[in-house]
């Protein structure tokens, strides 16, 4: 069952990080724009976790959990910045 799902699962979640990746470069204003990226790297993460277990490697976990912390820290940075206009206090 697992077999039939996951290219469903994978060529969806390549479809959702294409409209993120278009919302990105012709989102209106910086929030929209802050939204999309943020929406892109959960996208890209779920899709390394497909990845994963379709292949049955534990690297593309390892690269998911990375990509996770990272995108978390960016998207706390630029709402900081679009808040208070800097970063530092």
């Amino acid at each position: 069952m697992l077999a039939t799902v996951l290219p469903w699962v994978v060529g969806a979640l390549t479809l959702a990080l294409a409209l993120a990746a278009w919302r990105l470069l012709r989102g209106p204003d910086l929030p929209d724009r802050i939204l999309a990226l943020d929406t892109l790297y959960i996208n890209a993460l779920a899709l390394l976790v497909a990845l994963g277990l379709s292949f049955g490697h534990k690297h593309y976990f390892e690269v998911a959990l990375l990509i996770g912390l990272l995108g978390f820290i960016g998207t706390v940075v630029l709402a900081k910045y679009l808040l208070r206009g800097d970063i530092t206090e």
